[in-house]
């Protein structure tokens, strides 16, 4: 429902994430755009987007609209997304533990519709299905 808000005022939509904490909650609106974003671009996309969430009323608890820009260190949401980053470095949060392990930093090497691929070390990579991921994002430098 957000993306035709955010496209019809030029931006891309990056991704979002609805964070619920008791009885409030925080959806996070990510926006792109090739010449980058401002606060200006923020303000006006939450104001546009306020309005559509207004009216649909999608989120049943009170929340906080927070529109940004994805950052350097972007999420990743969409199996495009992490295709145009493999070679790159990455944090994967899982929702369950693969190999014991529920957090996990390495290369991205490979993504489909289903599964990402990341090189842990030299020897060892693992295979995380898209329904694992809980949060992902690209890692600046050594985290």
């Amino acid at each position: 429902m957000l993306a035709p808000v955010v496209e019809a005022l030029g931006y891309e939509l990056w991704g979002v994430e609805l964070n619920i904490h008791g009885r409030h909650a925080l959806l996070r609106i990510f926006i792109d755009s090739e010449n980058g974003i401002t606060v200006d671009d923020c303000a006006l996309v939450s104001q546009h987007a306020s309005g559509t969430l207004d009216v649909a009323d999608p989120i049943a608890s009170a929340y906080t609209l927070e529109v940004s820009s994805p950052g350097w260190d972007r999420p990743l949401f969409t199996p495009e997304q992490y295709q145009a980053y493999i070679g790159e470095r990455v944090k994967l949060r899982l929702v369950y533990a693969l190999k014991g392990q529920r957090n996990c930093t390495g290369t991205l090497l490979a993504a489909d519709a289903t599964a990402v691929e990341i090189g842990i070390s030299d020897e060892a990579r693992l295979t995380v299905p898209f329904a694992a991921i809980r949060k992902a994002h690209l890692v600046i430098e050594d985290e």
